[in-house]
């Protein structure tokens, strides 16, 4: 497992190099393992899954970069949603 987490790192690092830095923030999403959300300084934004919420944490470890326990505050503000996003939010809720 432990050229998962090299080529998770590998991945993160070279999206917060595509984005000034990034922070992330990882949350267990069940038996599919973990999401691993990357935020960039420059308000893109990504995700990646890991196998298991405990290579996610390695692989976010190993890219160092900061981890954040939530999606909230400064950190999800971070976040710039463009036409795309709105559209897609819009969409799912009129059921799009």
């Amino acid at each position: 497992m432990a050229d998962k987490v090299a080529k998770l790192a590998k991945q993160i690092n070279s999206f917060a190099k595509s984005h000034g830095g990034a922070e992330a923030q990882v949350a267990y999403i069940g038996q599919r393992g973990a999401r691993i959300v990357l935020v960039g300084e420059d308000g893109g934004w990504g995700d990646l899954v890991a196998p298991s919420y405990e290579l996610a944490e390695q692989a976010v470890e190993k890219a160092g970069i900061t981890r954040h326990e939530s999606f909230d505050g400064e950190f999800a503000a971070k976040v710039e949603t463009g036409p795309y996003e709105w559209k897609r939010m819009a969409g799912i809720q009129i059921g799009g």
